[in-house]
């Protein structure tokens, strides 16, 4: 049941790490079917950006911390409730860390192809 409370946080930290945005773009003179394909493109690019991978990177290395610092003050039960907190705050690090660069990297392919990203 614990590892319940640890494993339903990520994986909607991962989901929600994998959205798709829409960044606000200066429209004016720009062909709009030509900048929806080239947002599909970049928002292509923008998907390989391992979220997963960050989300569960963060949740271990919390849930080390966490652990640790449980350890140091309490029990074993101490030990384990300050590790489950580890990983939901160090998976919710590491979804923010994703969802940044895939915005940084979504910019950044519109920008190269012309674009002014407002945001």
């Amino acid at each position: 049941m614990k590892a319940l409370l640890v494993v339903i946080p990520l994986i909607v930290l991962t989901a929600c790490a994998g959205a798709q945005r829409r960044p606000i773009v200066d429209m004016q003179g720009v062909n709009v079917a030509q900048y929806n394909q080239d947002l599909a493109e970049c928002q292509g690019y923008a998907d390989e950006v391992e979220a997963g991978r960050q989300v569960a990177g963060g949740a271990v290395a919390g849930a080390v911390v966490g652990a640790a610092i449980g350890a140091a003050v309490g029990n074993s039960d101490t030990a384990q409730r300050a590790a489950g907190a580890g990983a939901v705050g160090g998976g919710a690090r590491g979804a923010a860390s994703a969802v940044r660069e895939r915005n940084q990297v979504l910019s950044n392919c519109l920008r190269g192809r012309g674009y002014r990203v407002l945001n």
